[in-house]
């Protein structure tokens, strides 16, 4: 047995997967975080460099919680609209990064 199963066991608690605390920080982050800059400074507060490591890796948008995110898109706000621009315009520019060092 690993040294990390058994500090679990030591203190009295269960053994979870260091990832589960990240997951839980994204998910946390994708509701406090209100536009992509602050999202992106919560990304690289997680110790991710690309914000994409962020949204492609962590922070799986639940079945329940995607049918309310559909739900809402019925009938978008001019404010969605605007946060939508906002963030296809921060994911766009991410991706040109990414191309670049490559």
């Amino acid at each position: 047995m690993s040294k990390k199963p058994e500090a679990f066991t030591n203190a009295g608690l269960p053994y979870f997967n260091p990832h589960s605390l990240r997951n839980t920080l994204v998910r946390l982050g994708e509701t406090v975080c209100q536009t992509p800059e602050a999202f992106k400074a919560w990304s690289q507060n997680l110790g991710h460099e690309k914000v994409l490591t962020t949204f492609c890796s962590y922070g799986e948008v639940s079945t329940r919680r995607q049918q309310e995110i559909i739900e809402c898109l019925r009938s978008p706000t001019r404010s969605a609209e605007a946060d939508f621009e906002k963030i296809a315009k921060a994911v766009a520019q991410e991706l040109r990064k990414s191309i670049a060092e490559v």
